[in-house]
């Protein structure tokens, strides 16, 4: 058994299996589920929180824990995160969030709410879509700054890129306000979002 759990691989293609088979349970139960849009909506919102749960929960490790724990670390122990544990997450982190944003664009193209989402709902007359769309723009903003802000100035902190050690600290500071950006609009893009889906 601890084999099993040592290996990540056989853990995650197993917990794809219990999902499926929990999917065609439910089918099932119900008497099975056409293969329509409201379908591939569906799957593709289970994909977006998926993605979502990952894009944000690396936002809240290196918030929460990466980023304040650096100063206790040793001198000798830092290459371990800045050569092998931060690049790791920072691949997670972007990929992420770049599958977030393409799967919730998925999901408001085939829910047919794209367009007034993407205009804050303006002259469709719904509060849900202003909703929805508030979160949207705070996601692209939260993706932005993850490709666009954190990710190159990253790239120059970890040695990634080639800098002067002089540009370096301005590079993390970059980047640090742009991570904390995101932590900021975190809530409020969820909360948009799980208000849409909720109380509309």
């Amino acid at each position: 058994m601890s084999d099993f759990f040592s290996s990540l691989s056989k853990v995650i293609h197993t917990s794809i299996i219990l999902a499926v088979l929990l999917f065609l349970f439910l089918s099932f139960g119900s008497g099975g589920f056409a293969i329509d849009q409201l379908f591939w909506s569906w799957l593709f919102r289970y994909f977006h929180v998926v993605a979502g749960v990952m894009w944000i929960g690396l936002l809240y490790y290196f918030n929460f824990v990466q980023v304040p724990n650096m100063s206790k670390i040793t001198d000798e122990q830092k290459p371990a995160i800045t050569k092998v544990i931060a690049p790791a997450a920072l691949f997670w982190f972007r990929w992420a969030a770049f599958a977030t944003v393409v799967t919730g664009l998925i999901v408001a193209y085939l829910n047919g709410y794209a367009h007034e989402a993407m205009t804050l709902g303006i002259g469709s007359g719904g509060g849900k879509y202003t909703a929805i769309g508030i979160g949207m723009w705070l996601g692209l903003i939260m993706a932005f700054n993850v490709w666009f802000i954190i990710w190159p100035n990253q790239k120059k902190v970890l040695g990634i890129v080639e800098v002067s050690a002089e540009a370096k600290p301005a590079a993390a500071k970059k980047a640090l306000i742009a991570s904390r950006t995101n932590t900021l609009l975190s809530l409020p893009m969820l909360l948009s979002m799980v208000a849409a889906q909720n109380l509309y």
